[in-house]
Order: C-alpha cells, then sequence, then structure tokens
C-alpha cells in the first residue's frame, strides 16, 4: 500500500498538478503496476485483504438479518417453543485475535452467545436459542464466519 501512495505521489510530481484527481489517477497506475509486477513482490496482493474485509462485514450483515428474522419468528409465535442449550464449536482459528472476533461475531448474531473459549484455545462453548441440530450448527459457524476470518487474516 505504501509503494502505491508513492508511486501516485510520484505521478502527481510528474504531471506537476496537485490535484486530487491526478492523485486518484496516479494511485490507479500504481494499483496496475502491482498487479502486473506480483509475482516478484513475495507479499500477498494488499487489495485482496481489502476485499476479503468487506466480504466478512456483508457475511456479517447478511447472518445478522436473517438471524433477526429468524428470532422475531420464534418470539412471535402463538406458543413459545424453543429448545436453548450449549453447545461446543471446535475451531481450527490459533490467534487470539482471530479467535475473539469470531466469539464477537457468533455472539452479536441474535439467538447465539459466546460463553467461554477453551483455555487451550481450540474450541468455543455457544449458547444458543434454539438449538435444534447441533452439526448443522457448527457445520454453518465453520463455513460462514470462521472461513471468513481465516481469508481475511491469512
Amino acid at each position: 500500500m505504501v509503494l502505491n501512495i508513492i508511486i501516485a505521489i510520484m505521478w502527481m510530481f510528474l504531471q506537476e498538478s496537485y490535484t486530487f484527481p491526478t492523485f486518484l489517477f496516479g494511485y490507479f497506475i500504481g494499483i496496475l503496476l502491482l498487479l502486473v509486477l506480483q509475482r516478484f513482490i513475495p507479499d500477498a496482493f494488499y487489495l485482496r485483504r481489502a476485499i476479503n474485509i468487506l466480504k466478512l462485514v456483508k457475511l456479517f450483515i447478511k447472518e445478522l438479518l436473517l438471524s433477526n428474522i429468524e428470532i422475531v419468528k420464534l418470539v412471535y409465535k402463538p406458543k413459545l417453543n424453543v429448545e436453548p442449550g450449549i453447545f461446543t464449536l471446535p475451531t481450527v482459528l490459533k490467534s487470539d485475535w482471530e479467535i475473539t472476533l469470531l466469539a464477537n461475531l457468533i455472539t452479536l448474531t441474535p439467538g447465539t452467545l459466546s460463553v467461554a473459549v477453551s483455555d487451550d484455545n481450540s474450541e468455543i462453548f455457544i449458547h444458543a436459542m434454539e438449538l435444534d441440530d447441533i452439526e448443522e450448527s457448527i457445520k454453518s459457524i465453520k463455513e460462514t464466519f470462521e472461513k471468513a476470518i481465516m481469508e481475511v487474516t491469512r
């Protein structure tokens, strides 16, 4: 990213125009140069991580809206028939940051609450308001939030 900004500033100096459109055009030239020279640069292209972060935010908003709809359906039933419970989610996430992010995403989604994390950070204990199928709940979290977090951090 720093290299891209340097290229944009150099473009501004070469054009002798110090306006935002000139900087923006130079920034896009820098992105194109980084894409062309990507095989010579050891790090991953930085915009990939930004795109993955946006995908994670989009996923969270989608899951938030869907779970809110499910909770409203449960609450407005004439007879409240829920089966709450606690289950264990095994996780492959290693860093404290990744595990904290996953636990917070689970807690912020209505109907679920991260209760605790095991001492070795390999499991998260989750309380669910409606516990129909534990395996399906685990699979859903692993295929959505955990996968998206790994795409952002690795």
